[in-house]
């Protein structure tokens, strides 16, 4: 039984968990070391976990939900709206579809670190002005 095809990569929802691991991991400042120890695994297993390469079990899924402190829903956040994306796209092959799953703005380390930084400003009213002050920057949505 084969489990996976060497050339087409790592499965996109696999890709997808893993990068929801590591944001959330990263996030709480977690290496990947303490987290591997948390749920019996090595540090170069969590990395393959964490880049899709090995699928995560769903015993180790649930460990890894509670060492993160989050549901195990958590993780696949996202998939649905992925997929309904990918619905709407027209099809030209089956490598665009692990595309969708790797473009992922919020999974990034600097989004996770910005996120983190922000809820670490204790005054809220500075938390607005600053976000108020992000969107200034950023300009108008597309399509808007």
């Amino acid at each position: 039984m084969k489990k996976r095809n060497p050339k087409g990569g790592p499965d996109p929802i696999d890709a997808h968990v893993g990068s929801r691991v590591r944001a959330r991991r990263v996030g709480l400042r977690l290496s990947q070391t303490k987290l591997g120890y948390a749920i019996g695994v090595t540090f170069q297993q969590v990395q393959k976990y964490e880049n899709g390469t090995n699928r995560i079990g769903a015993s180790n899924l649930y460990k890894v939900a509670k060492a993160l402190a989050v549901d195990v829903a958590y993780f696949y956040e996202g998939v649905e709206e992925s997929a309904a994306r990918r619905a709407r796209s027209p099809r030209r092959g089956l490598s665009e579809d692990a595309a969708v799953f790797q473009h992922d703005p919020l999974s990034s380390r600097e989004a996770t670190e910005l996120m983190h930084n922000y809820f670490r400003i204790p005054d809220l009213h500075v938390r607005k002005r600053l976000s108020q002050f992000v969107k200034s920057l950023a300009g108008p949505r597309p399509g808007r």
